[in-house]
């Protein structure tokens, strides 16, 4: 960066009394946010054709509503450009499906966060990473689609850290988290066309996260060690809040590609990773959590009185506890350079084994 700095003959200091305005009404999430004017934000909602007051997203127990214009103005704070709001929306529309959100996880405790991960061409078209750095700066479409998810939670639904936002420690995701997938570099089919769209098709799928986890394999050339060193993470006794877990493994392209060449689909290594993915029930007794909650089916010590045995205590094997409850439980994508066998587990929210919620760029 130049010491001297080439800025277009504006007025500096109305631009910081703006953001200090913004600042002061609670309208950014600790970062300064772009002021917002009307011309400004018609420029966002001559991208699509839907109505501005069309409803994308509703949380009941709030009484509070998303629509396209309040979307669009987080999204000019957060910094998009106006061609990226395509994609927010589609972010929208797939969060919408997930059963979570909508329910109040991003004011628990968990802390968690909302993911967005982008597949087809819109990731070409307007500069989203989906190699080198993935999940980290640098590319201004990652930062800023997924800083406006963020940013309306915030300023449309009121979930403020210490207010409506009750998470104990939370999460670095709750910036701002949104990926492309490295089809490209990746031996598979992309994940939108796995769960059933077109490959021109653009599309955000929306997961609910907690945490992610690297998982440093640099050598290995056997597809089992790597599977074991996956499963074994997966399983970690931390992970479990819920009687089961859920995880998207984001491969590195090297560990994809050893995958492939040793003739692992997907569907292998998911099967590989479920049937591993377990632990002893002596394991679970000596961290407190052998058996689980009549009430909420949480994990917890079989001494506790409101605990109940788990699904795994009446099966043939009671002492092997499965952390997963399908093979489904797990989703597989491709993202990150091809320059070393690192590969990432995000642990998402809840025992799944449903659908992703993808939704499909419109108006592209």
């Amino acid at each position: 960066m130049s010491t001297k700095l080439d800025t277009p003959a504006v007025d500096a200091a109305a631009i910081r009394a703006a953001m200090e305005h913004y600042a002061r009404n609670g309208w950014t999430d600790g970062l300064p946010v772009v002021p917002v004017t009307e011309s400004y934000l018609a420029e966002f909602l001559a991208t699509t054709g839907r109505d501005p007051d069309e409803v994308l997203f509703v949380m009941p127990h709030l009484n509070r509503k998303l629509t396209v214009r309040l979307a669009a103005i987080n999204a000019a704070l957060a910094g998009c450009l106006p061609e990226y709001f395509p994609v927010v929306l589609a972010g929208w529309d797939a969060l919408a499906k997930e059963p979570y959100p909508k329910k109040g996880i991003w004011q628990s405790t968990t802390g968690t966060a909302p993911l967005l991960m982008v597949n087809g061409p819109i990731r070409g078209k307007i500069g989203l990473n989906s190699k080198g750095n993935v999940f980290g700066s640098g590319f201004r479409a990652n930062a800023t689609i997924g800083r406006a998810i963020r940013l309306t939670a915030i300023n449309v639904f009121g979930v403020r850290p210490h207010q409506l936002d009750q998470a104990t420690q939370a999460t670095f995701g709750k910036y701002s988290a949104c990926i492309a997938e490295n089809e490209e570099d990746s031996p598979w089919e992309p994940f939108h066309v796995e769960h059933g769209l077109d490959a021109e098709t653009s599309a955000v799928t929306g997961l609910t996260i907690r945490s992610c986890m690297h998982i440093e394999a640099r050598h290995t050339r056997i597809p089992e060690q790597l599977g074991r060193d996956l499963a074994d993470s997966v399983r970690r006794t931390g992970a479990l809040i819920h009687e089961t877990t859920s995880v998207l493994i984001v491969l590195g392209p090297e560990h994809a590609k050893m995958f492939a060449s040793c003739g692992w689909s997907k569907q292998d290594v998911r099967r590989f990773v479920y049937e591993n993915a377990v632990n002893t029930r002596e394991e679970l007794k000596a961290v407190g959590k052998d058996a689980i909650s009549r009430l909420s089916r949480w994990r917890l010590p079989s001494d506790h009185p409101d605990a109940i045995p788990d699904t795994a205590s009446a099966s043939e094997t009671p002492e092997r506890v499965p952390a997963l409850n399908s093979p489904e439980a797990i989703l597989i994508a491709v993202a990150g350079a091809n320059n070393a066998g690192v590969s990432t587990i995000i642990e998402t929210f809840g025992p799944r084994g449903d659908a992703p919620s993808i939704a499909p760029v419109r108006d592209v």
